[in-house]
């Protein structure tokens, strides 16, 4: 290679070089690299960039003017030890390094930093140099602390308390829910809760919600109730003129859950079709408002619930697998109240005091309301409790008397739990689903005087779906 062509080659080297170094020194953080000496694998700062100033408030003669590693002398010993540990293990490994730990630059508070690296090495796999990278990370490291010191304060409050915001049980199958909604509440991650009507899944979410300290609104939303044909309008919003009847601009859900929650009930109630549509928006978290071209954009958790078997509903096709997947990342189990009967009590006294109501229950009421099944669940049971508060009767048996004693319920009111015995053995299944339907529906209506109200209340239905079932099955008092 001739002389101008070594020169050429040189100038560019240090062009590179120098634009290189230039960059180093823009990084936020202090770039560095380490001579690695001996087999015991000391380290001595040759090159660190001018965050160190910054970041320690060392100059860089400063840290360079002495042989040892001055950055392990701001370390506490014991964090000294674990960085000397891991560095050792993976340059002897030949992998890169990632370590969090602690330093306290002179004169001022300990910080939190992140120290990532490699080794280098030679032909024969000796490591001659260390080069990484140390960034603070105290802000990030000072909120996962608080957000574990907040946990522990919240796990400890429950096992003491009697609950987890406005739920209320301390029974061990609750304890397991409330760890769930806290992980749930300390994620982003969309969470789906599983129950029978009337277990609490409702405000389960909305306790989700305040938990996570999101500044948006909790949007909660009924998919059952909402007409088919209104679906994406309540959804997506829509502008004035898009359809007959649109009189002016309106926000939907999406747009109302901004930052916020987005509770769908009953969500196996969607249509296939906005499946698809809101699988798009969980996705990118854009969508368009009918009869506009405008892309809007919502930053929203999601939340669902569901009482029916969503898994089955995929392979029935009834539900998108796709969409399955996007909103069944993390579910919770809402236990039905007579799997947590020992947090009756509990209950009884929450809604007593709620409602400000100092009207004593006699123990043979708490007593029989503590065994009774509940199939409506919660609501049932404050169903039952309104109905003594207002009459003296529960809904569940014949009246008290005057000295609050319950009698025996009569043969034509004591509920008999349907057996085998009731159906045809030669029947099919959908013969002895039916036939157990009737005998619970028939039942609920004795306990509850034949008042239709109240057993679709404690059956958890509406009194319209009460009405079809009683007519189908040709029930009659």
């Amino acid at each position: 290679m001739s002389h101008d062509a070594q020169k050429q080659m040189h100038s560019r080297f240090n062009l590179v070089e120098g634009s290189l170094e230039r960059l180093l020194h823009r990084l936020p953080g202090m770039a560095y690299r380490c001579a690695v000496i001996g087999p015991e694998y000391e380290y001595r700062l040759d090159f660190v960039t001018r965050g160190c100033e910054s970041l320690f408030g060392i100059s860089m003669k400063d840290v360079l003017k002495k042989p040892a590693n001055v950055i392990e002398r701001l370390m506490p010993e014991e964090d000294l030890l674990m960085v000397r540990q891991v560095m050792h293990e993976s340059l002897v490994a030949h992998r890169p390094y990632e370590i969090y730990y602690r330093i306290t630059p002179p004169g001022k508070s300990m910080i939190w930093v992140w120290d990532q690296g490699e080794g280098v090495y030679d032909a024969e796999g000796r490591c001659l140099y260390i080069e990484g990278i140390i960034m603070d990370v105290t802000e990030q490291k000072t909120t996962e602390q608080n957000l574990f010191k907040e946990n522990q304060r919240l796990r400890t409050s429950i096992k003491n308390s009697y609950g987890l915001g406005a739920i209320v049980g301390k029974s061990e199958i609750m304890q397991n829910v409330y760890s769930l909604m806290i992980k749930a509440a300390n994620s982003d991650a969309n969470v789906i809760l599983y129950g029978e009507t009337g277990s609490g899944k409702d405000m389960a979410a909305q306790t989700i919600h305040e938990l996570s300290g999101v500044s948006g609104r909790y949007v909660p939303v009924n998919c059952s109730a909402i007409p088919s044909q209104l679906l994406e309008s309540e959804f997506f919003g829509h502008v004035k003129g898009a359809f007959s009847g649109a009189i002016s601009n309106k926000a939907g859900y999406l747009a109302a859950a901004n930052e916020g929650t987005l509770f769908l009930d009953e969500i196996g109630e969607l249509p296939l079709e906005l499946q698809g549509k809101l699988l798009r928006v969980l996705e990118t978290k854009t969508y368009t408002p009918v009869g506009s071209n405008e892309i809007k954009r919502s930053n929203f958790r999601l939340i669902s619930a569901t009482n029916q078997n969503i898994q089955e509903m995929v392979r029935q096709k009834a539900m998108r697998a796709d969409f399955y997947y996007r909103i069944h990342v993390l579910a919770i189990q809402m236990p039905p109240l007579r799997a947590r009967q020992g947090d009756i009590p509990l209950l009884i006294d929450a809604y007593a005091q709620k409602h400000a109501i100092t009207r004593p229950i006699p123990a043979s009421v708490r007593l029989l309301l503590e065994q009774h099944p509940w199939p409506g669940n919660i609501r049932e049971l404050q169903n039952a409790l309104d109905r003594f508060w207002a009459f003296g009767e529960t809904g569940l048996e014949l009246s008290p008397d005057e000295t609050g004693s319950i009698p025996s319920p009569s043969p034509a009111i004591r509920e008999i739990p349907p057996t085998p015995d009731h159906y045809d053995s030669a029947g099919t299944l959908n013969k002895a689903k039916d036939e157990l339907e009737k005998q619970r529906i028939l039942s609920m209506l004795r306990q509850c005087h034949w008042k239709k109200g109240a057993t679709a209340s404690a059956l958890g239905v509406t009194m319209r779906t009460l009405q079809r079932k009683i007519k189908r099955h040709g029930i009659t008092r």
